[in-house]
């Protein structure tokens, strides 16, 4: 297995590690070595959607000129969870044409819509979806074999290990999710991860910066650059830290910051959570549900948002029930208020809150 490099923070070396994504796609790429070379596998390289290189450990390896099957073992660097330490395990055969992703045992269905697959899928994101596919499609052109193969994602004693998760309460049921949208798990320190935003802001301003863009997450910094067209030259990710950034950048002297975030994470902004991990708080339907009660939305919408385990999903409520308009306009409000309360100093807060993932991601209201 790969030694990852590490992180300086806080004044500790902290680990970085893979996703259960990362691992999938790699038993998988051997998976499908082993079958059309009918030779084992010791272990695989592959890169990462977020660029970086890897080479893991394949483990348990069996194949017949049928199937084949093997595992990597998850490992998540200084920042452990649930599934630290689990064999994902791939299951490769041939079929016709085409590569089709499927779960097997230890893998959730999806019972709710609004999450990242649709309802009776298993939840294996798109994004471990589309690199499970383009790590077979490499080997498969490699190896000159022009057929389709099935793919089969499991996880042994991922039911159980589920029920330590979030995951039914979002509406997945049966077992774990295979995500990660770089591949790679940054480890989080609460304290460290603090202490890298400030070094980071403290670096812009020395250079001459008095603006900055703060983005929640991967998908923020993508829709900042990608759909917004943000040069990012002056641009720190604050993570669910947004009332401590917005903070740290006022006292350092900042006279500019651009809030950029999900709808998901913001809305919790409009209950005064402005730390937005779920550990903190949730309040996300509660706070919509306030709203479109105050943009006059009927009792059965309220209750259909009341139902929706995602923001999406509510939007989606919100814009059948002809309400969505006005619900957005009394969150922006609310919004406003908390970073007004929270924010000291001349610091001017801006920002854009968008909906949806990756491709689907549009712009909902401007702060």
């Amino acid at each position: 297995m790969e030694t990852f490099d590490s992180r300086l923070v806080g004044g500790k070396l902290l680990r970085r590690g893979y996703t259960t994504g990362s691992c999938a796609a790699a038993a998988a790429k051997a998976a499908v070595t082993m079958l059309l070379t009918h030779s084992d596998c010791s272990f695989v390289t592959l890169q990462t959607p977020g660029g970086y290189a890897m080479t893991l450990d394949v483990l348990d390896g069996v194949f017949s000129p049928e199937a084949a099957s093997c595992a990597v073992r998850k490992d998540s660097g200084d920042d452990p969870d649930v599934t630290n330490g689990v064999l994902v395990y791939a299951r490769v055969s041939k079929i016709p044409w085409g590569i089709e992703v499927g779960g097997g045992e230890g893998i959730g269905r999806v019972t709710k819509a609004g999450l990242d697959q649709p309802v009776g899928a298993h939840a294996i994101n798109s994004v471990p979806r589309r690199h499970i596919r383009e790590e077979c499609k490499n080997v498969c052109r490699e190896f000159g074999y022009g057929g389709g193969l099935s793919v089969v994602i499991s996880i042994p004693g991922g039911e159980a290990l589920a029920e330590r998760t979030f995951n039914a309460k979002m509406g997945i049921v049966g077992g774990l999710s295979v995500l990660g949208t770089t591949g790679i798990v940054e480890p989080m320190s609460e304290a460290a991860v603090a202490d890298t935003i400030r070094a980071e802001l403290s670096l812009l301003y020395e250079a001459g910066h008095r603006d900055v863009t703060l983005t929640i997450g991967n998908y923020g910094e993508k829709f900042a650059r990608d759909i917004l067209g943000l040069p990012l030259a002056s641009h720190v990710k604050c993570a669910n830290f947004i009332g401590e950034t917005l903070a740290a950048a006022a006292e350092k002297g900042f006279q500019q910051a651009t809030l950029i975030g999900h709808v998901g994470k913001l809305v919790k902004l409009g209950i005064g959570i402005t730390n937005t991990h779920s550990s903190r708080g949730d309040g996300r339907m509660e706070t919509l549900i306030a709203c479109a009660l105050e943009a006059g939305a009927s009792l059965d919408t309220l209750h259909k948002i009341r139902e929706c385990v995602s923001t999406d999903a509510a939007l989606d409520c919100l814009q059948a029930a002809e309400v969505l308009e006005k619900t957005m306009l009394l969150l922006r409000e609310r919004i406003r208020d908390t970073l007004r309360r929270h924010v000291a100093g001349n610091l001017r807060v801006s920002g854009v809150c968008f909906r949806g993932v990756g491709e689907t991601m549009t712009e909902v209201f401007r702060i």
